[in-house]
Parts: structure tokens; C-alpha cells; sequence
């Protein structure tokens, strides 16, 4: 028989990498941290530099936005499940 270990990589112990590891705080200061350099950058002429730099805090906000929000979805779905165990006392 063939080898399908293209099938379900997680029973062959490959594990998926996390996405990012900045948190929350970090992504918000990044984000408002381009969207002022931005500014700066405005203010002193630089017009083409600064649409790039602040551009590239929507992304940023909007990253950290939704780890938020995910964490605190996970935080109440963890909550509500339970363990399948149920307890008549």
C-alpha cells in the first residue's frame, strides 16, 4: 500500500506553526506608531514616504484587532464547553 501522509499531517506529529507571535500591545504601538511617523512625514514634505508608512498601519491595527477579538472568543467558548463529564450530585 501506498504511503498517504499527505492525508492528516497532524497524526504524523507536523503541527502548524502560529501565525504570529506580537502581541496584542505590541501590534497597537506598531500601528499608531506608523500612522504618527506618517504624519511626520507629511508635515515635512515627504508626501510619497508618508502614504506608504501610513499605510501600513491599517494592517497592523487591523491584525491586532483581530487577535483581540479572538482571544476573547476563545476565552468564552472555553467557558461554555464542557468536558463531557457530567457531574449529578
Amino acid at each position: 500500500m501506498e504511503k498517504l501522509n499527505f492525508i492528516d499531517p497532524l497524526l504524523h506529529g507536523i503541527t502548524p506553526k502560529p501565525a504570529s507571535k506580537f502581541s496584542v500591545k505590541n501590534l497597537i504601538f506598531a500601528g499608531v506608531g506608523t500612522l504618527v511617523a506618517g504624519a511626520i512625514l507629511k508635515k515635512a514634505g515627504q508626501d510619497k514616504t508618508a502614504a506608504v508608512v501610513g499605510s501600513l498601519a491599517i494592517p497592523l491595527l487591523a491584525t491586532a484587532c483581530y487577535k483581540q477579538v479572538s482571544k476573547t472568543n476563545k476565552a468564552k467558548r472555553d467557558l461554555n464547553v464542557s468536558s463531557g463529564i457530567e457531574y449529578n450530585h
